[in-house]
């Protein structure tokens, strides 16, 4: 599970990221990256300035049951992989309907590789 203050929670949350970020498409997701999240209105809570994700699965991805299990296994690979994003940043990961037949390995390689893409890192030694 992520922390409550690393999870995007609100439609607008998505939809800025959504809209501003840069994206990295891979077989088994799209990942949207907004290295700064915009400012807040005066009368909600100050943002944490800790990095934050956010998760897409839909129906054509499959059934309930098939959406939970690949929601949870994106949630266990993000959660590795959230201290990359510098503070501040916030990332939707959108899933495709190839991530119901991936384990959770293929998953992780995709987010990494998507991941240097969007951070502009070269590939790292594994």
């Amino acid at each position: 599970m992520l922390p409550a203050q690393a999870r995007l929670r609100r439609r607008p949350e998505f939809s800025a990221v959504v809209r501003s970020g840069r994206r990295a498409g891979r077989p088994t997701m799209v990942l949207h990256y907004l290295s700064e999240r915009p400012a807040q209105p005066a009368g909600d809570l100050a943002s944490p300035a800790a990095a934050r994700a956010g998760f897409v699965v839909g129906k054509n991805v499959g059934n309930s049951v098939v959406r939970h299990r690949v929601t949870r296994r994106l949630r266990a690979v993000v959660r590795a992989e959230l201290g990359r994003l510098p503070a501040g940043a916030d990332l939707v990961v959108r899933a495709r309907p190839e991530a119901a037949g991936a384990d959770s390995a293929v998953l992780r390689r995709d987010l990494a590789s998507g991941l240097d893409r969007l951070l502009g890192e070269r590939t790292r030694a594994r």
